[in-house]
């Protein structure tokens, strides 16, 4: 007995059939079925599988029951098909047959491959596995929640530090390949792909060359790998750098896998599309204000009147009221009279009422106004503004004119007015979840400003684009060796009641776009600038987003963006509204422009090329004439071609009459400094890395790399640390993550970021060009030697540094440390910084000590022993020089002893007191013969004479000459006894005298 649709029951069973109609099916069965309860009986008891391939390519098909051990009696096996035979894309391999059979309508499939394009859920087979950076399994605990999510139409990866893989396992009978699209939007998240084929058995370190970091890309990209046959474990891996901020995470979607050699069943078609003919490969979308559900081979017209869906709706939505957000307001092309209207149309497809309760009506159109005046570089000669021909310029109102003789046009876009967009822009709506604002204009045009649209959601990408195909140095400077050939500013301003973000990125040479700054919430209206150190086409982004969480209903809005000007400097395809002085040929009655040597300035005058004065350097976008170079700053110098300065490892302080001379050249080489180690909120320790050049030959920089998403860089360029991610600076900064507990066989390096590209000069004040040292931060405890001051600046600026950021480099004399001593950042400040913008270290080291002088020793005496003295010269303590004069050599003089001395000192005192003798003896003598004198005054004074006073007590020439003479020793008198008898007789003269005029008194 057959069933109508060929099906035959069990042989086991057939016994109980012979009686039976299948009308009375169930009553006659039952009692057999009581004998024959272990039976499968039904078809859907089991399933059918093949074994695997033997070694001549044979297989067997077996009947496998759903719940093993269930049931018994199931078919015998038979032979199965060929190993690699495989079904058509559209049909299915029905294992009862061993045929492939065509999908039914309202299903698809791909023959030999399996496709993953629904993320309702986790499909069967996926699966998370997160483990922590680090490798303490006491923190694994805290990334148990870190998984990969379904979205609906796509998987998202974790936002957090963990590394969390997505895992899936395929068996391929032959080889394949898997294809997936992605989105890797934050290059703060690491992304990789690895495959674990069967012949490997397990992933050890020797595996891990077979990681592959994933390109950095802002919007979808698809990426494809081959597969080899047998079991292939695929493993997606994230992991956020640092947990610091909320990380953008990875986007996954549409994985397909090729050569799983047959299917055994059709997909069927997912809510939203369908497949309208059997045999169908795909699945197509349902059109706009139509729906489908699950596995539907056509699509539901919508209520029109009342409801409408997007393309790809699973159902239909309530039309809503309309609001002022439904239209939006146009300028069109100005007329012949410079007069626009605005206009107000729907924003399309339109999917709001009007004339229903609380619905807007659409504001009038055609009101007239005088036309914005056009952008720079623009005339309006016609109904539209018209870019300038070659070689004139127009400041948007006057007509275009030709450039004077001896300049020539300034290129670039100056955009402030915003009538149209302009040519070379675009804007455009994207959702990483649906397809509902990709007919949206993101950004709309309001005569001053350009702000952003409404869009279909609040977590749209509103998105504005300017392509610039390459730049065009001025003539004059086109052959120096410049670092920047071009660069954007842009005014903007951002108002927001959520977390809205505002993006600007940069793709070069259309490789992969860079997120370059980015703004979060409510920002004052400001100016950025960024710099292009590179002659490539670049495209720049502005995104603008409300929200990053999805949302069926608008609540944000009115949150906005908006950019008033965008400046490109130096475009190739720009237009010019201005001129510049150039210099002219030498040739005779030649006026063309040609380009001026490196480090050479404009002479207005003469117009002529004019090397620039020694340490000078030339400032970029700088007029003509000497002005264009500007002096170096203190203790520095230029390179040759006057491009930017540097120090020379030189340095020389002068205070009072003491200068003290100083030598870095032992300080020359790039340094690095890691800071103390920091921790996440989820335990992963990271540090930061500072790299300083400080001085030495022109274009010796520092260098920071990332090795996270710099995936262009051969392994010998990065040995090398080259790379278009590499910052080279005279100090940069970088975030490491080590290697251990992470599977990986290097650290991490990311986050690299210029810190100082300018060197202002050194000196050993506090300040210098507005910038301010902090001695308290760094205290000294000695002031013999001063400390010296390298000050820098970053002329890139930033969302909270809006001047740039600035750094400063204390070199401190130590002669305890070694020649490369020690870098140090403030203890207050473990970061380097304590405001974010102005970076502080402490070098110290024996290197940063003044050159030796004569000062700088002393000399000290040997006692003299044995007719020699020693003569030693020693260093003042405490020594703080280096180098310089070397120590003089020790000497050693002749002297005489002390015995010598002493003889001598004993002469020389014997006849000092014997002559100390004479002459107490000779003034004694002398004083008792003026006494004898003055005696015999007074005696002949009293006498009593008949005769006056004055004549009586005279002493008569010749009285008493005898006595007189008594004590006289003739001799022949010599030259000093001459001269000591006639100051005696003048003595004698004087006293007599005196006497006669007492006794003239007395009388």
């Amino acid at each position: 007995m057959t069933h109508p649709s060929g099906w035959r029951p069990p042989p086991l069973i057939m016994t109980c059939l012979q009686t039976c109609h299948w009308s009375m099916l169930a009553p006659c069965l039952a009692p057999c079925m009581i004998s024959y309860a272990d039976v499968c009986f039904w078809q859907t008891d089991y399933y059918y599988e093949y074994t695997e391939c033997d070694s001549t390519g044979s297989r067997w098909r077996v009947a496998i029951p759903q719940t093993p051990g269930t049931c018994s009696g199931l078919p015998e096996p038979v032979h199965g098909t060929e190993c690699t035979f495989s079904c058509k894309a559209g049909e299915f391999l029905e294992m009862s047959a061993q045929q492939c059979t065509q999908c039914a309508a309202g299903s698809y499939s791909l023959g030999s491959g399996i496709r993953f394009d629904q993320w309702d859920s986790m499909p069967v087979g996926f699966s998370s596995m997160a483990t922590s950076m680090e490798n303490d399994p006491h923190r694994d605990v805290t990334c148990n929640s870190s998984a990969w999510l379904p979205q609906g139409n796509y998987l998202e990866s974790n936002r957090d530090e963990c590394t969390v893989s997505l895992i899936y396992a395929v068996h391929l009978k032959k080889q394949g390949y898997v294809s997936f699209d992605y989105q890797y939007p934050d290059n703060n998240l690491e992304f990789e792909f690895f495959i674990q084929n069967d012949q490997c058995q397990e992933m050890d370190q020797s595996a891990e060359n077979k990681w592959l970091k994933l390109t950095h890309h802002g919007e979808w990209a698809t990426h494809t790998v081959n597969l080899k046959s047998g079991t292939n474990i695929l493993y997606w891996r994230t992991g956020s750098v640092l947990g610091t901020k909320m990380v953008k995470p990875v986007l996954l979607k549409n994985i397909q896998i090729e050569g799983v050699a047959y299917t055994s069943e059709c997909f069927p078609c997912k809510p939203g599309t369908f497949s309208r003919v059997p045999g169908s490969s795909t699945c197509e979308p349902c059109p706009r204000d139509t729906f489908s559900d699950h596995g539907a081979s056509s699509c539901t017209p919508c209520n029109i009147a009342t409801q409408y869906a997007e393309e790809g709706s699973a159902a239909c939505k309530e039309r809503p009221p309309c609001s002022k957000k439904d239209y939006f307001q146009i300028h069109t092309p100005c007329d012949p009279d410079g007069k626009t209207q605005i206009m107000h149309k729907w924003i399309e497809p339109k999917i709001c009422l009007e004339g229903v309760p609380g619905a807007e009506t659409l504001p009038q159109s055609g009101e007239r106004e005088p036309c914005p005046q056009c952008n720079p570089g623009f005339y309006n000669d016609t109904p539209t503004c018209s870019p300038c021909p070659p070689e004139t310029y127009s400041d948007g109102i006057k007509p275009c004119e030709r450039c004077p003789a001896g300049t020539e046009p300034i290129l670039g876009y100056e955009y402030k007015w915003w009538n149209v967009l302009p040519s070379n822009m675009k804007t455009s709506c994207f959702n990483v979840g649906n397809s509902k604002c990709d007919r949206m204009k993101g950004w709309e045009v309001a005569r001053d400003h350009i702000h952003s649209g409404a869009g279909s959601s609040d977590n749209d990408y509103l998105i504005l684009n300017i392509h610039v195909p390459g730049f065009k140095l001025p003539t004059s400077v086109s052959s120096q060796s410049l670092t920047e050939f071009g660069r954007i500013t842009f005014e903007f301003e951002t108002m927001c009641t959520a977390d809205c973000e505002f993006y600007f990125m940069m793709d070069i040479n259309r490789t992969s776009t860079t997120v370059v700054q980015s703004w979060e919430k409510t920002n004052k209206r400001q100016t950025y600038t960024h710099v292009m150190t590179k002659n490539a086409s670049v495209s720049y982004t502005w995104t603008f987003q409300r929200t990053n969480q999805p949302s069926a209903v608008r609540r944000y809005v009115n949150d906005v963006a908006k950019i008033y000007s965008i400046t490109v400097t130096n475009a190739l395809d720009g237009v010019s509204s201005g001129c510049q002085a150039c210099a002219l040929s030498t040739l005779p009655s030649s006026s063309a422009c040609v380009p001026c040597p490196p480090g050479h300035y404009i002479d207005t005058h003469s117009s002529k090329c004019v090397e620039c004065p020694p340490n000078t350097y030339l400032a970029p976008h700088s007029a003509a004439g000497p002005d264009a170079c500007q002096p170096c700053g203190p203790s520095s110098k230029s390179d040759k071609d006057h491009r930017q300065c540097y120090s020379d490892c030189q340095f020389t302080h002068t205070d009072g009459n003491v200068t003290l001379t100083f030598n870095f050249s032992l300080l020359e080489s790039a340094v690095s400094l890691m800071n103390s180690p920091k921790f996440t909120s989820k335990g992963t320790k990271y540090f930061h890395v500072f790299n300083i050049s400080l001085c030495g030959e022109q274009g010796r920089l520092a260098m920071c790399t990332d090795n996270v998403t710099d995936l262009s860089v051969s392994n010998s360029g990065r040995e090398n640390d080259e790379g278009p991610s590499a910052v080279k600076s005279f100090i940069c900064q970088s975030t490491i993550i080590p290697a251990s507990g992470r599977g990986f066989h290097t650290a991490l390096s990311s986050q690299s970021i210029n810190l100082a590209d300018t060197f202002l000069g050194a000196t050993v004040d506090d300040s210098l060009a507005g910038i301010k040292a902090s001695p308290e931060l760094f205290p000294q405890t000695s002031k013999k030697v001063p400390d010296i001051n390298f000050f820098y600046r970053s002329l890139e600026a930033t969302s909270s540094c809006e001047s740039g950021r600035s750094a400063v480099v204390t070199l401190r004399c130590n002669p305890d440390k070694s020649a490369n001593g020690q870098l140090l950042v403030p203890s207050l400040c473990s970061e380097g910084t304590c405001d974010g913008c102005t970076f502080h270290f402490l070098w110290e080291s024996s290197g940063a000590c003044p050159i030796c002088t004569e000062r700088d020793y002393h000399l000290i005496e040997g006692v003299c022993k044995g007719g020699h003295q020693d003569m030693l010269y020693v260093w003042t303590e405490p020594k703080q020089c280096i180098g310089g004069v070397a120590l003089p050599e020790k000497k050693t003089l002749p002297c005489e002893g002390m015995e010598y001395w002493i003889r001598f000192g004993a002469g020389i005192g014997t006849f000092t007191a014997v002559l100390l003798i004479s002459l107490t003896c000779y003034f004694w003598k002398k004083n008792k013969r003026l006494e004898y004198k003055y005696s015999r005054l007074v005696m002949s004074a009293n006498k009593e004479c008949e005769m006056p006073a004055a004549d009586s007590c005279a002493v008569m020439e010749g009285e008493n000459e005898g006595e007189m003479d008594d004590d006289v020793v003739y001799s022949k008198p010599s030259l000093f006894r001459k001269l000591k008898a006639i100051a005696s007789k003048k003595y004698e003269n004087m006293q007599l005298n005196s006497s006669q005029s007492k006794e003239l008194v007395w009388s």
